[in-house]
Protein backbone atom coordinates (compact mmCIF):
# COMPACT_ATOMS: atom_id res chain seq x y z
CA UNK A 1 0.00 0.00 0.00
CA UNK A 2 0.96 3.53 -0.62
CA UNK A 3 2.66 4.61 2.27
CA UNK A 4 0.73 7.64 2.08
CA UNK A 5 -2.55 6.19 2.98
CA UNK A 6 -1.86 3.65 5.69
CA UNK A 7 -5.61 1.88 6.81
CA UNK A 8 -8.47 0.80 3.93
CA UNK A 9 -11.72 1.08 5.41
CA UNK A 10 -15.40 -0.03 4.65
CA UNK A 11 -18.63 2.21 5.38
CA UNK A 12 -21.93 0.24 4.74
CA UNK A 13 -25.35 1.87 4.32
CA UNK A 14 -28.65 0.76 5.86
CA UNK A 15 -31.18 3.27 4.57
CA UNK A 16 -34.11 2.37 6.73
CA UNK A 17 -35.31 2.95 9.84
CA UNK A 18 -38.89 2.61 11.77
CA UNK A 19 -39.65 6.49 11.47
CA UNK A 20 -37.91 9.59 10.31
CA UNK A 21 -36.88 11.95 13.40
CA UNK A 22 -37.70 15.75 12.88
CA UNK A 23 -34.27 17.15 12.54
CA UNK A 24 -32.61 14.47 10.45
CA UNK A 25 -31.66 14.99 6.58
CA UNK A 26 -29.74 11.01 6.39
CA UNK A 27 -30.46 9.27 3.28
CA UNK A 28 -33.42 6.82 5.13
CA UNK A 29 -36.90 5.76 5.43
CA UNK A 30 -39.43 3.18 6.50
CA UNK A 31 -39.80 -0.31 4.56
CA UNK A 32 -41.13 -3.49 4.97
CA UNK A 33 -39.21 -7.21 4.72
CA UNK A 34 -39.74 -7.37 0.92
CA UNK A 35 -38.03 -3.73 0.04
CA UNK A 36 -35.44 -4.36 2.55
CA UNK A 37 -34.94 -8.15 1.28
CA UNK A 38 -34.39 -6.24 -2.45
CA UNK A 39 -31.91 -4.24 -1.01
CA UNK A 40 -29.97 -6.68 0.50
CA UNK A 41 -29.40 -8.88 -2.13
CA UNK A 42 -28.40 -5.76 -4.36
CA UNK A 43 -25.79 -4.77 -2.10
CA UNK A 44 -24.51 -8.27 -1.90
CA UNK A 45 -24.25 -8.16 -5.28
CA UNK A 46 -22.44 -4.67 -5.11
CA UNK A 47 -20.09 -6.18 -2.62
CA UNK A 48 -19.54 -8.88 -4.34
CA UNK A 49 -18.65 -7.23 -7.53
CA UNK A 50 -15.15 -5.51 -5.44
CA UNK A 51 -13.43 -8.83 -5.11
CA UNK A 52 -10.03 -8.53 -6.43
CA UNK A 53 -10.33 -5.11 -6.83
CA UNK A 54 -8.87 -3.91 -3.83
CA UNK A 55 -4.82 -5.29 -2.60
CA UNK A 56 -5.78 -3.57 0.85
CA UNK A 57 -6.77 -5.39 4.40
CA UNK A 58 -9.59 -3.51 5.76
CA UNK A 59 -9.00 -2.07 8.90
CA UNK A 60 -12.03 -1.10 10.42
CA UNK A 61 -16.11 -1.63 9.15
CA UNK A 62 -18.79 0.95 10.29
CA UNK A 63 -22.62 -0.19 9.08
CA UNK A 64 -24.68 2.71 9.85
CA UNK A 65 -27.92 4.85 8.01
CA UNK A 66 -30.56 4.79 8.53
CA UNK A 67 -30.61 1.98 11.40
CA UNK A 68 -29.35 -0.39 10.51
CA UNK A 69 -30.63 -2.73 13.89
CA UNK A 70 -33.68 -2.75 12.10
CA UNK A 71 -32.53 -5.33 9.65
CA UNK A 72 -33.49 -9.24 10.29
CA UNK A 73 -30.35 -10.76 11.54
CA UNK A 74 -30.40 -13.64 8.10
CA UNK A 75 -30.14 -10.12 6.38
CA UNK A 76 -27.33 -8.51 8.54
CA UNK A 77 -25.99 -12.06 8.42
CA UNK A 78 -26.11 -12.35 4.45
CA UNK A 79 -23.93 -8.81 4.05
CA UNK A 80 -21.52 -9.79 6.60
CA UNK A 81 -20.73 -12.56 5.28
CA UNK A 82 -20.46 -11.24 1.96
CA UNK A 83 -18.15 -9.08 3.01
CA UNK A 84 -15.80 -11.30 5.02
CA UNK A 85 -15.78 -13.69 1.40
CA UNK A 86 -14.50 -10.35 -0.76
CA UNK A 87 -12.68 -8.42 1.47
CA UNK A 88 -9.25 -9.48 3.85
CA UNK A 89 -9.97 -8.05 7.23
CA UNK A 90 -6.64 -6.97 9.06
CA UNK A 91 -6.65 -9.19 13.01
CA UNK A 92 -8.51 -6.79 15.13
CA UNK A 93 -10.06 -4.95 12.72
CA UNK A 94 -12.56 -3.00 14.58
CA UNK A 95 -16.00 -3.60 13.40
CA UNK A 96 -19.52 -1.20 14.32
CA UNK A 97 -23.03 -1.15 13.87
CA UNK A 98 -25.11 1.69 14.83
CA UNK A 99 -28.35 1.02 16.55
CA UNK A 100 -31.54 2.50 17.95
CA UNK A 101 -32.94 2.14 21.15
CA UNK A 102 -35.82 -0.21 21.10
CA UNK A 103 -34.85 -2.38 17.83
CA UNK A 104 -32.19 -4.99 19.68
CA UNK A 105 -33.60 -7.85 21.18
CA UNK A 106 -30.33 -10.31 23.22
CA UNK A 107 -30.58 -12.83 20.54
CA UNK A 108 -30.08 -10.06 17.86
CA UNK A 109 -27.17 -8.83 19.90
CA UNK A 110 -25.79 -12.03 20.75
CA UNK A 111 -26.12 -12.90 16.97
CA UNK A 112 -24.39 -9.39 16.03
CA UNK A 113 -21.23 -10.42 18.30
CA UNK A 114 -21.16 -14.39 16.50
CA UNK A 115 -21.15 -12.24 13.38
CA UNK A 116 -17.69 -10.76 15.16
CA UNK A 117 -19.48 -7.28 15.20
CA UNK A 118 -17.61 -5.74 18.54
CA UNK A 119 -18.50 -1.82 18.73
CA UNK A 120 -22.31 -0.87 18.77
CA UNK A 121 -23.03 2.71 18.40
CA UNK A 122 -26.55 3.33 20.21
CA UNK A 123 -28.20 6.91 19.07
CA UNK A 124 -29.66 7.88 22.50
CA UNK A 125 -29.76 11.94 22.03
CA UNK A 126 -31.00 12.96 25.42
CA UNK A 127 -32.04 11.09 28.84
CA UNK A 128 -35.14 13.60 28.60
CA UNK A 129 -38.64 12.39 27.71
CA UNK A 130 -39.43 15.48 26.51
CA UNK A 131 -36.43 15.81 24.20
CA UNK A 132 -36.97 13.04 22.90
CA UNK A 133 -40.67 13.52 21.85
CA UNK A 134 -39.42 17.30 20.49
CA UNK A 135 -36.78 15.29 17.89
CA UNK A 136 -39.28 12.68 16.90
CA UNK A 137 -37.42 9.84 18.37
CA UNK A 138 -39.20 6.30 18.65
CA UNK A 139 -37.78 5.60 22.30
CA UNK A 140 -37.44 6.44 25.68
CA UNK A 141 -34.54 6.86 27.92
CA UNK A 142 -36.12 3.65 29.56
CA UNK A 143 -36.12 1.82 26.52
CA UNK A 144 -32.55 2.98 26.02
CA UNK A 145 -31.12 1.93 29.68
CA UNK A 146 -32.82 -1.44 28.43
CA UNK A 147 -30.99 -2.17 25.17
CA UNK A 148 -27.77 -0.91 26.78
CA UNK A 149 -28.69 -3.48 29.36
CA UNK A 150 -28.72 -5.94 27.00
CA UNK A 151 -25.96 -4.74 25.01
CA UNK A 152 -23.78 -5.70 27.80
CA UNK A 153 -25.40 -8.85 28.68
CA UNK A 154 -24.69 -10.04 25.10
CA UNK A 155 -20.61 -9.25 25.68
CA UNK A 156 -20.15 -5.97 23.96
CA UNK A 157 -17.54 -4.29 25.57
CA UNK A 158 -17.28 -1.00 23.65
CA UNK A 159 -20.25 0.90 23.70
CA UNK A 160 -20.83 4.16 21.98
CA UNK A 161 -23.82 6.75 23.07
CA UNK A 162 -24.41 9.64 20.72
CA UNK A 163 -26.13 12.91 22.42
CA UNK A 164 -27.16 16.18 21.43
CA UNK A 165 -27.31 19.53 22.52
CA UNK A 166 -28.78 22.75 21.44
CA UNK A 167 -32.52 20.39 21.40
CA UNK A 168 -35.39 22.73 21.12
CA UNK A 169 -36.79 23.56 24.81
CA UNK A 170 -33.49 22.34 26.39
CA UNK A 171 -31.72 23.83 29.10
CA UNK A 172 -28.14 23.89 30.62
CA UNK A 173 -29.68 22.04 33.71
CA UNK A 174 -31.27 19.29 31.16
CA UNK A 175 -27.89 18.70 29.50
CA UNK A 176 -25.86 18.06 32.11
CA UNK A 177 -28.32 15.86 33.95
CA UNK A 178 -28.05 13.76 30.31
CA UNK A 179 -24.60 13.48 30.65
CA UNK A 180 -24.22 12.57 34.14
CA UNK A 181 -26.56 9.80 33.60
CA UNK A 182 -25.02 8.26 30.74
CA UNK A 183 -21.43 8.71 32.38
CA UNK A 184 -23.18 6.53 35.25
CA UNK A 185 -23.71 3.91 32.51
CA UNK A 186 -19.42 4.14 32.21
CA UNK A 187 -19.91 3.41 28.09
CA UNK A 188 -16.13 3.65 26.65
CA UNK A 189 -17.25 5.71 24.13
CA UNK A 190 -19.78 9.24 24.33
CA UNK A 191 -19.94 11.58 21.17
CA UNK A 192 -21.87 14.61 21.90
CA UNK A 193 -23.22 16.56 18.65
CA UNK A 194 -24.89 20.14 18.44
CA UNK A 195 -28.48 20.24 16.58
CA UNK A 196 -27.93 21.44 13.03
CA UNK A 197 -30.94 22.96 11.67
CA UNK A 198 -30.91 21.40 7.88
CA UNK A 199 -32.67 22.23 5.03
CA UNK A 200 -35.86 20.11 4.01
CA UNK A 201 -36.48 18.98 7.25
CA UNK A 202 -39.34 19.39 9.52
CA UNK A 203 -37.37 21.64 11.95
CA UNK A 204 -36.86 23.57 9.29
CA UNK A 205 -40.25 24.51 8.85
CA UNK A 206 -41.38 24.96 12.51
CA UNK A 207 -40.75 27.75 15.20
CA UNK A 208 -38.46 26.25 17.50
CA UNK A 209 -37.72 27.13 21.25
CA UNK A 210 -34.01 26.49 21.20
CA UNK A 211 -31.39 27.66 23.52
CA UNK A 212 -29.30 31.03 23.15
CA UNK A 213 -26.40 30.91 21.55
CA UNK A 214 -24.51 31.51 25.02
CA UNK A 215 -26.59 28.58 26.52
CA UNK A 216 -25.26 26.73 23.68
CA UNK A 217 -21.75 27.80 24.08
CA UNK A 218 -22.06 27.08 27.45
CA UNK A 219 -23.65 23.70 26.86
CA UNK A 220 -20.09 22.80 24.52
CA UNK A 221 -17.45 24.32 26.99
CA UNK A 222 -18.94 22.46 30.39
CA UNK A 223 -19.41 18.84 27.89
CA UNK A 224 -15.44 18.32 28.10
CA UNK A 225 -14.67 19.52 31.79
CA UNK A 226 -17.95 17.50 32.84
CA UNK A 227 -16.40 14.21 31.07
CA UNK A 228 -13.20 14.76 32.01
CA UNK A 229 -14.13 14.84 35.39
CA UNK A 230 -14.95 10.77 35.04
CA UNK A 231 -12.03 10.21 32.61
CA UNK A 232 -13.15 10.89 29.12
CA UNK A 233 -10.70 11.89 26.84
CA UNK A 234 -11.91 14.41 24.12
CA UNK A 235 -10.48 13.70 20.97
CA UNK A 236 -11.90 15.29 18.76
CA UNK A 237 -14.08 18.64 18.49
CA UNK A 238 -17.29 16.29 18.96
CA UNK A 239 -16.13 12.78 20.60
CA UNK A 240 -15.07 11.63 23.54
CA UNK A 241 -13.50 8.18 24.74
CA UNK A 242 -12.02 6.50 27.73
CA UNK A 243 -8.23 5.79 26.93
CA UNK A 244 -7.83 3.50 24.51
CA UNK A 245 -11.11 3.46 22.69
CA UNK A 246 -11.18 5.96 21.00
CA UNK A 247 -13.03 5.12 17.18
CA UNK A 248 -10.69 4.11 14.61
CA UNK A 249 -13.17 3.96 11.92
CA UNK A 250 -13.97 7.70 12.14
CA UNK A 251 -10.16 8.45 13.19
CA UNK A 252 -9.82 7.31 9.81
CA UNK A 253 -12.32 10.05 7.93
CA UNK A 254 -10.39 12.67 9.47
CA UNK A 255 -6.85 11.60 8.52
CA UNK A 256 -8.12 10.71 5.19
CA UNK A 257 -7.26 6.85 4.64
CA UNK A 258 -8.71 5.08 2.07
CA UNK A 259 -12.14 4.44 2.35
CA UNK A 260 -14.81 2.90 0.64
CA UNK A 261 -18.61 3.17 0.65
CA UNK A 262 -21.29 0.33 0.19
CA UNK A 263 -24.94 0.85 -0.37
CA UNK A 264 -27.20 3.67 -0.99
CA UNK A 265 -25.54 7.25 -1.46
CA UNK A 266 -22.45 6.48 0.42
CA UNK A 267 -19.25 7.79 -0.34
CA UNK A 268 -15.75 6.91 -0.86
CA UNK A 269 -12.21 8.48 -1.03
CA UNK A 270 -9.32 6.24 -2.44
CA UNK A 271 -6.38 8.40 -2.64
CA UNK A 272 -7.03 11.89 -5.15
CA UNK A 273 -10.35 9.95 -6.13
CA UNK A 274 -13.59 10.55 -4.23
CA UNK A 275 -17.07 9.34 -5.77
CA UNK A 276 -20.61 8.59 -4.21
CA UNK A 277 -22.79 5.76 -5.07
CA UNK A 278 -25.94 7.25 -6.56
CA UNK A 279 -28.82 7.94 -4.16
CA UNK A 280 -32.06 6.82 -6.48
CA UNK A 281 -33.21 3.41 -5.20
CA UNK A 282 -34.32 2.24 -8.43
CA UNK A 283 -31.34 2.81 -9.76
CA UNK A 284 -28.87 1.27 -7.24
CA UNK A 285 -31.21 -1.71 -7.39
CA UNK A 286 -30.82 -2.08 -10.99
CA UNK A 287 -27.05 -1.42 -11.32
CA UNK A 288 -25.62 -2.32 -7.69
CA UNK A 289 -23.48 -5.74 -9.32
CA UNK A 290 -22.03 -2.52 -11.40
CA UNK A 291 -20.25 -0.51 -9.48
CA UNK A 292 -19.21 1.76 -12.13
CA UNK A 293 -22.64 2.53 -13.18
CA UNK A 294 -23.40 3.32 -9.51
CA UNK A 295 -20.81 6.16 -9.12
CA UNK A 296 -21.86 9.60 -9.71
CA UNK A 297 -20.01 13.12 -8.93
CA UNK A 298 -16.70 11.29 -9.41
CA UNK A 299 -13.87 14.11 -9.24
CA UNK A 300 -10.27 13.81 -8.91
CA UNK A 301 -9.13 16.10 -6.10
CA UNK A 302 -6.42 18.56 -7.28
CA UNK A 303 -3.36 18.95 -4.83
CA UNK A 304 -4.55 22.16 -3.27
CA UNK A 305 -8.14 20.58 -2.14
CA UNK A 306 -6.38 17.50 -0.75
CA UNK A 307 -4.40 20.02 1.19
CA UNK A 308 -7.73 21.91 2.30
CA UNK A 309 -9.20 18.51 3.38
CA UNK A 310 -6.24 17.87 5.57
CA UNK A 311 -6.03 20.46 7.88
CA UNK A 312 -9.95 21.02 8.49
CA UNK A 313 -10.45 17.67 9.01
CA UNK A 314 -7.30 16.88 10.66
CA UNK A 315 -7.68 20.23 13.18
CA UNK A 316 -11.02 18.68 13.80
CA UNK A 317 -8.51 16.70 16.05
CA UNK A 318 -6.93 17.52 19.10
CA UNK A 319 -3.93 15.77 18.01
CA UNK A 320 -4.02 18.16 15.42
CA UNK A 321 -2.08 17.97 12.33
CA UNK A 322 1.32 17.23 12.12
CA UNK A 323 3.97 18.78 9.88
CA UNK A 324 5.73 15.88 9.02
CA UNK A 325 2.49 14.13 7.57
CA UNK A 326 2.29 16.96 5.82
CA UNK A 327 5.54 16.57 3.85
CA UNK A 328 5.35 12.99 3.66
CA UNK A 329 2.11 13.31 1.80
CA UNK A 330 2.44 16.31 -0.30
CA UNK A 331 6.11 16.95 -0.55
CA UNK A 332 6.00 20.48 0.20
CA UNK A 333 6.43 21.77 4.39
CA UNK A 334 3.38 22.83 5.68
CA UNK A 335 5.03 26.15 6.69
CA UNK A 336 5.50 26.70 2.73
CA UNK A 337 1.64 26.47 2.13
CA UNK A 338 -0.07 27.98 5.16
CA UNK A 339 2.78 29.50 7.34
CA UNK A 340 0.88 32.95 7.04
CA UNK A 341 -2.19 31.69 8.03
CA UNK A 342 -0.77 29.52 11.17
CA UNK A 343 0.98 32.22 12.06
CA UNK A 344 -2.09 34.95 12.34
CA UNK A 345 -4.45 31.76 13.88
CA UNK A 346 -1.92 31.61 16.69
CA UNK A 347 -1.45 35.67 17.33
CA UNK A 348 -5.05 35.38 17.87
CA UNK A 349 -5.26 32.58 20.35
CA UNK A 350 -6.89 30.24 17.98
CA UNK A 351 -4.15 27.85 17.53
CA UNK A 352 -1.24 26.60 18.85
CA UNK A 353 2.13 25.70 17.68
CA UNK A 354 4.44 23.54 19.58
CA UNK A 355 7.31 23.26 16.09
CA UNK A 356 6.25 19.55 15.31
CA UNK A 357 2.07 20.42 15.19
CA UNK A 358 -0.42 22.33 15.01
CA UNK A 359 -4.07 22.20 16.68
CA UNK A 360 -7.00 24.29 18.13
CA UNK A 361 -6.68 26.22 21.07
CA UNK A 362 -10.10 25.80 23.13
CA UNK A 363 -11.05 28.85 22.21
CA UNK A 364 -9.87 28.11 18.43
CA UNK A 365 -12.81 24.77 18.98
CA UNK A 366 -15.43 27.15 19.60
CA UNK A 367 -14.84 29.39 16.34
CA UNK A 368 -13.46 26.24 14.54
CA UNK A 369 -15.53 26.93 11.59
CA UNK A 370 -13.86 30.27 11.21
CA UNK A 371 -10.58 28.92 11.95
CA UNK A 372 -10.91 26.11 9.22
CA UNK A 373 -12.15 28.64 6.15
CA UNK A 374 -9.11 30.40 6.77
CA UNK A 375 -7.58 27.15 5.07
CA UNK A 376 -9.19 27.18 1.93
CA UNK A 377 -7.33 28.29 -0.93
Amino acid sequence: MDKKYKKFRLYVHIPFCIRKCAYCDFLSWNAGREEQDLYVRALCGEIRSHKGRYPYRVSSLFVGGGTPSVLEIRSLDQIMDTLADTFSFAEGAEISIEANPGTVTLEGLRAYRRMGIGRISFGLQSTQDKELRELGRIHTYGGFLESYDLARRAGFDNINVDLMSGIPGQSIKSWRQTLSRVMGLEPEHISAYSLIIEEGTPFAQRELDLPGEEEEREMYESTSWILGQKGYVQYEISNYARPGRACAHNIGYWTRDHYLGLGLGAASLMGEMRWNNTDLIEEYLACAPNPDRLHVHVEELPVAEQMEEMMFLGLRMMAGVRRQDFQEIFGVGLDEVYGDVVRRMAGLGLLADDGQRICLTRRGISLSDQVFVEFMF
